[in-house]
């Protein structure tokens, strides 16, 4: 990247014929930039791009050193970049038996590092120690949402709950005839119950709306997905709820889980409810003895690991100009470090990876591992495409405000938080990661449904950039979030871990921030600190049927 000394503009890319712009610039304004002077042609607000050099109509548009789209209209050398003026556009890709070399970045200050974690039988190692309730069908919904009002606030795992606080304030105020201008930070804090099993980190619970009802592959999938959170490094028990009647089956699915894992010994409570004397006999007979289950996990201890034990997915959401400049670039860095470890880094949102195909190839360890990713993406993209839409219309409005105008812009920007290190194998929808290094997951892009599919390949945390604000997290894996810019971070800063505001600000270097990321993830892994997303219960869990999803 090439930063103007008053931090004003970027040029991310030596190639690109755009710059990014770091503050508002105002119309008329002339930037001075690399010995170069532009006049800008429009006002252009932060995070935004303005054109380097007259285009004329199908002329092709470069960022990150990539193509990224080509303008509809001619444009002028200082004109803004804008949906009416510039379409998405992406090089082909192909496998061309490039096998690139890749120097790991310094990592000794964190060689000989640990993290506190709970190891488990099979040699894995989580960084939370849950409880895992599963429903086998949607009809199990309710009863979960019973024992989870019942549990959560009896053992201590209720987020504070100042919003009850507050509307009994409001109702006692309407019944007196007094004023509703109360105001949430007039409550005084209510203390939040001790945990009666200190070494249990939560109790979590997947509804979801499948197992019946739709197509057996989507039932099938389903069955793969919870399988695969049932043998998570994070989770030390399983509850599950089943109707009886379902197409997903309990008795198939206790034999999927040790088809994907042989060695598996967790304890699984499995509760029918068809054969039950009634419901307020299984509910309680699930939470006595789950109960149970919960004072033997208790006895888990933290103890050291080192860190080629962590499994770290990377996702961004609610993106923004700045996403790659700052955050997803950053993380990059971490993701480096953590390979050059010997951990695993997961990357997924193949819709977000569209224009950055070749690279990825390129970085491929075998023609196999390019060739399975060309295949998913191609699949993935013509769906897309037999049903009217695309990967170019992935953007979103509020990242089209802010100044991700095509999806190539975005996916490029997007890819950065992936690292440089090579590609070393490419999974499937739920398939598990088995090899150091980084490898590609196949999710959408959709928030929720990305995270789902990381921790189901067994992230055992996420590093969720966002430059918008959103508070997704997971049921089994703490999701950390980085704000892209400041501003955010301290609007938002209860949902908000790690501000990369100063890359931007021309405070910190990419690499400084990087790994001040490593720092909170190895604190985050040992339970030193708890992501604002655990803090608040923010569980969020949708199963991909496998349609098309951007």
């Amino acid at each position: 990247m090439t930063l103007n000394m008053k931090n004003i503009v970027l040029k991310v890319h030596e190639r690109d014929n755009v710059i990014v712009a770091l503050r508002d610039l105002e119309k008329g304004e002339v930037i001075d930039f690399s010995g170069e002077k532009y006049e800008l042609q429009d006002r252009v607000a932060a995070k935004h791009k303005f054109y380097t050099t007259d285009l004329a109509k199908g002329g092709e548009v470069i960022m990150y050193g990539v193509l990224v789209g080509k303008v509809q209209v001619d444009v002028k050398r200082g004109q803004l970049m804008t949906t009416e003026n510039l379409h998405h556009a992406a090089d082909p890709y192909a496998y061309r038996g490039v096998h690139q070399t890749w120097t790991a970045p310094d990592v000794s200050k964190f060689v000989g590092r640990t993290f506190n974690g709970y190891v488990r039988n099979d040699g894995r190692v989580g960084t939370a120690n849950y409880w895992l309730f599963i429903p086998m069908v949607f009809c199990e919904n309710r009863n979960l949402d019973v024992i989870r009002e019942a549990m959560y606030n009896s053992l201590g795992y209720a987020v504070t709950d100042k919003y009850k606080q507050y509307t009994k304030m409001l109702a006692q105020a309407y019944e007196n005839g007094e004023s509703l201008d109360i105001n949430m930070t007039d409550l005084s804090p209510n203390p939040k119950p001790d945990r009666l099993f200190e070494h249990v980190d939560g109790i979590k619970f997947l509804n979801h709306q499948g197992g019946c009802g739709g197509t057996r592959q989507d039932s099938a999938l389903l069955e793969q997905l919870l399988v695969a959170y049932c043998d998570h490094p994070n989770v030390a028990g399983i509850t599950v709820l089943s109707l009886g009647c379902q197409h997903l089956q309990s008795s198939h699915f206790l034999e999927t889980i040790k088809k994907r894992n042989p060695n598996f010994d967790k304890p699984v409570y499995v509760f029918e409810q068809q054969v039950s004397r009634s419901e307020s006999q299984m509910i309680s007979e699930a939470i006595n003895i789950t109960f149970r289950g919960l004072v033997e996990i208790n006895k888990c201890r933290r103890t050291p690991a080192p860190l080629d034990k962590m499994t770290v997915g990377v996702k961004c959401g609610g993106s923004d100009g700045f996403s790659g400049i700052s955050a997803n670039p950053a993380v990059g860095y971490f993701a480096d470090l953590l390979v050059g470890l010997g951990g695993k880094i997961l990357l997924a949102e193949f819709p977000e990876l569209c224009g950055a195909e070749q690279e990825l190839i390129d970085r491929s360890v075998t023609q196999e591992t390019a060739e399975k990713f060309i295949k998913l993406m191609t699949e993935y993209s013509d769906e897309a495409i037999r049903v009217g839409s695309g990967f170019h219309m992935n953007p979103s409005p509020g990242n089209i405000k802010d100044g991700l105008i095509t999806d190539a812009i975005k996916s490029a920007g997007a890819c950065k938080k992936g690292g440089t290190s090579p590609v070393v194998d490419v999974l499937d929808y739920t398939e598990p990661a088995t090899k150091p290094g980084l490898s590609l997951v196949c999710t959408p892009g959709n928030d929720v449904e990305a995270t789902t599919g990381k921790a189901a390949s067994g992230a055992t945390l996420i590093l969720f950039t966002t430059g918008l604000g959103t508070p997704t997290g997971n049921p089994v894996c703490p999701t950390i979030k980085v704000a892209t810019n400041s501003k955010l971070a301290q609007r938002m800063a209860d949902i908000i871990d790690i501000d990369c505001g100063p890359i931007v600000d021309g405070e910190k270097t990419i690499e400084e921030m990087g790994e001040e990321i490593m720092e909170y993830c190895i604190k985050a892994a040992s339970g030193e600190v708890i992501p604002k997303s655990v803090q608040l219960n923010q569980d969020d869990f949708i199963p991909w049927k496998r349609g098309v999803s951007l």
